[in-house]
């Protein structure tokens, strides 16, 4: 599950400045999210040493934590995950730059048919982990509190990266053909843009790739999968500090595999479009919803997801 972070000032009596939270949003991660992330405002930066707490929700139905590469057709999940995050924004060589760390925990039940033979499992434990990098590139050296303030008041265009590295530490059972780990390293990066197009709306666009490594454990043979592509369009609309909404979409293509040496012809091509709104309230603290479905589908996961996520600046 990406990150973006947005920090609002406020002037207290006595005129001291007041760092307020308003949003910090990112996709909670999966077996089946690869490509399929969401993430307005990723690329947004933050003023040097904020600290944010995040405790998310989400509950995704549909053809979800399956794999193309097993004879599992007809499939029908409900997948409930919490996630645990945390964000540290700082300085990097001058320019500003956000850690992000996730520990995702899921449990569900998915059905489907295997040969024409009904099958059913329940499943529960921690997923893969993850930690992200993120650094501004143009338009945002390291901020204080005041730059912060005139970037938001006066949006100028914004270029940056992320790396997102994901452990396989999860719960992975070996000879199981639902896994809530995937039993292998993952990683990708990213380069987005934040475009103005006035002062209240943004343009976000974002182009990234993952790539993977093998699971000797799988069930079927040593597995293998080709990169995923993705890019992202984000059209942001802010309303006042702390309270926006976004309309989001992406298209990613990729994901080929080879089990056991046989290759496969599961190359994805899917799209999907969603929605998101944060609420501020009492000036650390913010909520984020968020839904995304999925419109056009080549192998892979077809679902809905909801999101909900408590964010506090620590």
């Amino acid at each position: 599950m990406p990150l973006t972070a947005s920090i609002a000032l406020s002037r207290r009596s006595g005129g001291r400045l007041c760092v307020t939270l308003v949003c910090l949003a990112f996709a909670l991660w999966n077996q089946a999210a690869f490509g399929q992330e969401l993430s307005p405002r990723l690329f947004w930066p933050a003023p040097v040493g904020t600290k944010v707490l995040v405790m998310g929700y989400a509950h995704a139905s549909g053809d979800v934590l399956m794999d193309r590469s097993i004879p599992v057709y007809g499939v029908d999940s409900e997948i409930d995950t919490a996630l645990l995050g945390y964000v540290q924004t700082f300085n990097l060589w001058g320019r500003t730059a956000n850690l992000l760390l996730e520990l995702p925990y899921s449990w569900g039940s998915t059905s489907g048919r295997i040969f024409d033979i009904p099958a059913q499992r329940d499943f529960e434990g921690f997923n893969d982990p993850a930690v992200s990098m993120m650094i501004n590139l143009v338009g945002a050296p390291a901020l204080t509190p005041a730059d912060f303030q005139d970037l938001r008041s006066n949006p100028r265009p914004l270029l940056g990266m992320r790396f997102k590295l994901v452990a396989p530490s999860g719960h992975y059972e070996i000879g199981r053909l639902i896994n809530v780990g995937s039993n292998r390293w993952a990683a990708r990066g990213d380069l987005g843009a934040v475009i103005p197009l006035h002062s209240k709306w943004l343009l976000e666009l974002n182009a990234g790739a993952w790539v993977f490594g093998h699971d000797d454990d799988f069930i079927s043979g040593r597995r293998e999968q080709d990169p995923i592509y993705s890019a992202e369009l984000h059209l942001i609309r802010r309303f006042k500090p702390g309270f926006w909404a976004s309309l989001d979409a992406n298209y990613f293509k990729g994901g080929r595999q080879t089990v056991g040496g046989s290759q496969y012809d599961d190359v994805q091509q899917n799209t999907r479009f969603g929605a998101t709104i944060v609420v501020p309230f009492q000036r650390r603290h913010a909520i984020k919803l968020g839904y995304s479905t999925g419109t056009q589908t080549r192998y892979g996961s077809d679902y809905s997801q909801i999101v909900v996520s408590y964010q506090v600046l620590l």
